[in-house]
């Protein structure tokens, strides 16, 4: 497990030195490699450590912001009961045991239902993709088809939810997302600042979604893309296995600066 480069640790530096620390965190793809199949995936250990230890600090919050539902992202991350969660893009949140769950209006739901319908025709005739259902939105997958499946698949989808006011449609790595709820992980982001008064944060993501909360950064924060792909992310890991080593120093760095 290689060291981060010497910028990011120069940031990673900075950043353990701040008042108030909020470390955001995506799932899939930053915590857990990709799977072919959602319910597989689990936090590599050396991250899942890493997490846990930065919660135990003082003066610092941990948050997992992810496109999974939240019931879905509790069973695969297995959080401690510190960790803030934000699912479903940000239609979803945890902030702890008084926290509300999500309310649908009557509209909503009746939108919701007309999307679901749209999403399971488009399964129906692309054997192979997959749907999943989400208390604000409905999502096609097709990571498991072929790369021309998926993409008669993707604009089968589109022009079905297209027709329907009101949706909110996302792209992401095999996977296509409408939404009656319209938010994004940047807004996300920016109600976690303002619930934990953080002075400063740190976000990691891996997929297109993610770039709203690049984009939502400070000043001071530190924003890291895992993988490949444009980004608007200040500074790039490899992989998960490497943004393990980025957590790890975190940690060892903030333990030092809240015990001096």
């Amino acid at each position: 497990m290689s060291a981060p480069d010497t910028e990011l640790q120069a940031a990673l530096e900075s950043l353990a030195g701040t008042g108030k620390l909020l470390v955001a965190l995506d799932f899939d793809g930053v915590l857990s490699p990709l799977v072919e199949h959602a319910e597989d995936a689990r936090p590599l250990d050396g991250s899942a450590a890493a997490v846990r230890a930065l919660a135990a600090l003082p003066d610092t919050v941990t948050a997992f912001i992810s496109g999974r539902a939240l019931d879905s992202l509790r069973t695969v991350a297995t959080p401690d009961p510190e960790t803030l969660l934000i699912g479903s893009h940000g239609a979803e949140t945890w902030t702890g045991p008084n926290q509300e769950p999500l309310q649908l209006t009557a509209e909503q739901a009746q939108l919701l239902a007309r999307a679901r319908t749209a999403v399971e025709s488009v399964v129906a005739r692309h054997p192979g993709c997959r749907l999943e259902a989400k208390p604000a939105g409905v999502v096609l997958h097709t990571r498991s088809v072929s790369a021309p499946v998926a993409a008669a698949a993707t604009e089968d989808a589109r022009r079905e939810l297209g027709l329907l006011d009101g949706v909110q449609v996302t792209d992401g790595k095999s996977v296509l997302e409408a939404s009656v709820v319209h938010t994004n992980k940047g807004e996300g982001i920016r109600a976690l600042r303002k619930l934990t008064g953080a002075t400063a944060v740190l976000f990691a993501g891996d997929d297109v979604t993610d770039e709203r909360g690049f984009a939502v950064l400070e000043p001071g924060d530190v924003g890291i893309k895992v993988g490949t792909g444009d980004t608007g992310a200040a500074y790039r890991v490899a992989s998960p296995e490497a943004f393990t080593a980025v957590l790890t120093e975190l940690a060892r760095l903030r333990a030092a600066a809240v015990a001096g």
